[in-house]
Formats: C-alpha cells, structure tokens, sequence
C-alpha cells in the first residue's frame, strides 16, 4: 500500500516565497508524483478585517521594533490545521529548541507539518500557548524571518521520504547519522594539481573502503564536532553493554 503523502502547511505573510527553491530538480518531481503537497497560508488573508492589514503592533513594556499580534495570526493557524489535521504546529525562531536530524526523522515519519514563520521582532507568547506550538531554530544566529528556516525544514524532511531521493541509502549514509559527520568524497581525475585521491578508495577493496570511510568519518567529528563525538560513544557504548538475549533456557 503507497504512503500517503507528506503534507506541508506554511503560515506566512510572504507566501510568494513558496515553493522557492523547492520548486525545482528532485522536490519538484516529487510533488508532481504526490509524494507531498504544499499549501501557503496567507496570514494577512486570514485575519479580522478589524485589523485593516496591520498584523504587529508595538511591545507591551515598550522596546525596539514591532511584534505580531496572535489575532492576527490565529485565524491562519486554526485554517491551517483544518486543511491538515494531526500535523504538529512548529513556529520557527531562534529562541527556539535547536532543530536535529532525529526531529526530522521523526516529523517525516508523520502526516505532515504546518509551520508558522515568525517576522519583525517577533510574535506574541500567547498564541505559542493558547495553540501549543514547537519553538524550533536552526541555528544560533538572527534572520529577517522564518521563511528561510521553514525552507531548510521542509528540504530536511522531504529528502528522507521514500521515493524522493534516487537511492535508499542517500537517506541514511549522511551526515548526522549515527551521530557522525559525513567522510570525505573524492572523485575523477585521481590526480588534481598534484593532490591525490586516497589509494584505497581506487583500491576496489569495499571491505577497506569502508573501514577506511568509518575512521574517517569518526576523525572528521572528533576533530570538528566533539558534542557530536560524545553522542556516538554513548550510543556505542550503551550497544556495547546492552544484553544478549539467550536463546536457551538457563540452567
């Protein structure tokens, strides 16, 4: 039985953003075979017409810049989920939970997602509350809004879904997995302003070729991403330690 497709819901007041650069190559080909599907929720279009078009309105307790109102934005939210029921609600912000691979891996093995893209200063606390939505950054720096984050989101998610990717191993033999940088790559010429390829990978031993990719991988995240480090040797360790289960009875 196919997979029911990925639904993804954005609530944005820039939704000429979408698809962006989803539109093209492999995601494209995607959506037209109906492995996802995409639909933009104009925040202005949703709104109360008491509004006028005037989503944000000064901080309470005065400050710097303008925040958007969650009457604003909770028509939208409450449209959004009716048209995509049981997809979590995350709104992307950099007081956000740093988002992981295991986030992704999760949010694709579900329904769908609906993201909600902050903009100026931010928006109210409450509609995080009153609509239980999943704060979720991508990284320890400022951008104009979450449309660029909602992006990189929906790309994480989308290239893991089976059938989108040309092979099933793309998926999993990356960066991140098993808490592990991806090896270094090398190909044609073998030789390249007098820098070569390593032998053993024009070796055709795929035993070594492996191991070699395995030390390489382990080095590489050592060396650049020790909290990443740390993860995997927990992880091994506990699998280390982990108990067989016996197959006889014991005695």
């Amino acid at each position: 039985m196919p997979k029911k497709p990925f639904h993804v819901g954005v609530l944005t007041l820039f939704p000429n953003l979408f698809p962006g650069p989803l539109g093209i190559s492999i995601f494209q080909r995607a959506r037209d075979q109906g492995l996802w599907t995409l639909q933009t929720f104009n925040i202005r279009d949703h709104a109360p017409q008491k509004l006028k078009g005037r989503m944000d309105a000064p901080p309470f307790g005065g400050g710097k810049g303008m925040i958007l109102r969650a009457d604003a934005i909770a028509p939208a939210i409450d449209a959004a989920t009716k048209k995509i029921p049981n997809a979590p609600l995350i709104c992307l912000t950099p007081a956000g939970k740093p988002l992981t691979q295991a986030r992704i891996q999760k949010l694709a093995q579900g329904n769908g997602v609906i993201l909600l893209c902050s903009r100026y200063e931010g928006l109210d606390e409450r509609i995080i509350e009153a609509r239980n939505a999943e704060e979720i950054s991508i990284g320890d720096f400022l951008l104009s809004g979450g449309e660029t984050a909602a992006l990189a989101l929906i790309e994480a998610a989308l290239r893991i879904l089976p059938g989108v990717m040309g092979s099933e191993e793309s998926g999993t033999a990356e960066t991140f997995h098993n808490n592990l940088l991806q090896h270094p790559h090398y190909t044609k010429p073998a030789l390249w302003e007098n820098r070569a390829a390593p032998e053993i990978l024009l070796s055709g031993h795929h035993a070594r070729v492996k191991e070699w990719r395995e030390a390489q991988a382990l080095r590489r995240t050592r060396l650049r991403r020790p909290d990443l480090a740390e993860k995997h040797d927990k992880s091994a360790k506990t699998m280390l330690e982990k108990p067989r289960r016996s197959t006889e009875k014991d005695a």
